[in-house]
């Protein structure tokens, strides 16, 4: 079987991590794979094909600032994917992550509608069912129709016009004759979201996001970075996402739990800060973004707790690989995040209740967590060979 992974990333990010995952055990079990992608460093391996150029994705993110459309540019990048595609002729094309100005998504969508070739898409955000939104908060209009829409700025950002309500209409149009298509989602969450957009009628499938447990995300010696850092007996609490201190991620949160958890024998650690001249309170380490998996491996090997303020995510990775170090999931009750850390292995508040996260966070750190059940946990649901098995069953 010839499956082709699509994605903005290869190798690097949640989502370019598991399609060079799956990638790679589809080669090593006999079957041909090969990865299209269009952002981040050039990969040299066999059928891995990075088909836009940065100056096409600066162009794409300038004129969707400039003109509200979002996905419909990159013309020459696009037509570089499809020449790739017929020539490779894969069995089945699993889509992931198709925004991030890089490709025209409608040309896309149109050529595989008409060649009726097998098609996979993971929905790692809301993005395909809306007029623009990554995700849509508290706006329900997607539920109906997009339009006059509240967050133009937010990501993908547009400056001037509201086109919304166009491509709300035109992606409800090209995907009503779809038919050869299975949607997949990570988390129960956004699948119970697809069900009430104009895709509710698709093939929809729920499939955790797998890591690597076996190599890198697992419980790890960590002597030389309290060394580094100057811990001592402090307890350690991690966040970790990508440009943390965004209004999404929820860094301003963690800032103001270590705030007042400033009289405990506490210290935070947050990892994905891109201003590191910013003055921090005491308690505070603040780090970069790091692409280094084994070194973040042993950071969730030194937490104590592992913490996710974002305002709304899928099922974020960050919290399956601080399970499957060990280390139990405190955080918002946002999204499909829940839904990483059931039972015992996660506590959750709603939504900004700092006060409340921060009791749960204390009384993990009294308890002293059962790391070795959370370990398991992590071993037994999030492997990426488990993920491999779901997703070859619906390539088949």
């Amino acid at each position: 079987m010839k499956v082709l992974l699509l994605d903005v990333n290869c190798k690097s990010g949640s989502t370019g991590k598991i399609i060079y995952d799956l990638y790679t055990q589809l080669n090593e079990n006999d079957h041909t794979a090969a990865i299209g992608y269009g952002r981040g460093p050039l990969v040299d391996e066999s059928n891995i094909i990075k088909f836009s150029s940065n100056i096409e994705v600066y162009i794409h993110a300038l004129l969707t600032r400039i003109t509200g459309f979002t996905g419909c540019f990159s013309y020459f990048a696009t037509r570089r994917l499809i020449k790739f595609i017929d020539k490779f002729k894969p069995d089945v094309v699993h889509l992931n992550d198709m925004h991030g100005y890089f490709v025209n998504i409608m040309t896309l969508m149109k050529y595989l509608k008409k060649n009726n070739i097998k098609t996979i898409w993971t929905f790692h955000c809301e993005f395909m069912y809306t007029g623009k939104c990554g995700y849509s908060y508290d706006c329900e209009k997607w539920k109906s129709e997009c339009g006059y829409c509240p967050n133009l700025k937010d990501y993908p950002t547009t400056m001037f016009f509201d086109f919304t309500k166009k491509m709300f209409n035109d992606k409800k149009e090209i995907f009503k004759d779809f038919n050869n298509l299975t949607i997949v989602t990570p988390s129960k969450w956004l699948a119970d979201r697809v069900k009430q957009s104009f895709l509710k009628d698709k093939e929809i499938v729920v499939i955790h996001n797998g890591i690597d447990t076996k190599n890198v995300f697992y419980p790890r010696k960590f002597e030389h970075l309290k060394k580094k850092h100057n811990i001592t007996n402090e307890k350690i609490v991690l966040a970790v996402a990508p440009d943390i201190m965004c209004e999404r991620k929820g860094g301003r949160y963690v800032l103001e739990l270590a705030k007042r958890m400033k009289d405990e024998n506490v210290k935070f650690i947050l990892i994905g800060v891109t201003d590191l001249n910013e003055k921090f309170d005491d308690n505070v380490i603040a780090l970069g973004r790091t692409e280094n998996q084994i070194e973040l491996a042993e950071y969730y090997s030194l937490a104590d707790v592992f913490i996710i303020c974002s305002k709304k995510e899928n099922f974020p990775t960050t919290c399956i690989e601080a399970i499957s170090c060990g280390k139990p999931v405190c955080g918002f009750d946002e999204g499909g995040t829940s839904e990483t850390a059931p039972g015992k292995t996660g506590s959750f508040v709603d939504y900004g209740e700092v006060e409340q996260l921060k009791e749960k966070i204390l009384l993990e750190l009294e308890q002293g967590g059962n790391y070795k059940l959370y370990e398991q946990y992590g071993k037994e649901t999030y492997t990426k060979e488990t993920m491999y098995k779901n997703y070859l069953k619906i390539y088949r």
